[in-house]
């Protein structure tokens, strides 16, 4: 089991940059397929990225490729997010998940951070 926490979220304007952290304790972190969402005010929570265990395999929604890069460091249980070219609608809470996987219909995850706030000013 694990317990991922994110860090790294706040305010920033349209066209720039931030970067999203999820340290994730237990030791059994390597095993596990990592990934953010997010959900914005009155959505639902959406897939944004997945990286498999190894770090070799990555997925990405069709809104965010080409602009986000997820990345893990097994070492030191750890997952990225690094977000450039953001734009007013990527707005949202954004979430880190252990255990994501493809389901019917989308992604899901087994267990889930409390988020951080990512607010993309015009």
């Amino acid at each position: 089991q694990v317990q991922p926490v994110e860090s790294g979220g706040g305010l920033v304007q349209a066209g720039g940059s931030l970067r999203l952290s999820c340290a994730a304790s237990g030791r059994t972190f390597s095993r596990y397929a990592m990934g953010w969402f997010r959900q914005a005010p009155g959505k639902e929570r959406e897939f944004v990225a997945a990286v498999s265990w190894s770090g070799g395999s990555t997925y990405y929604a069709d809104s965010v490729k080409g602009r986000f890069t997820i990345s893990r460091d097994n070492a030191k249980n750890t997952v990225a997010l690094q977000m450039n070219s953001l734009k007013p609608e990527d707005t949202a809470v954004y979430y880190c998940a252990a255990g994501v996987r493809g389901v019917p219909g989308g992604w899901s995850g087994d267990y889930w951070g409390q988020g951080t706030q990512v607010t993309v000013s015009s």
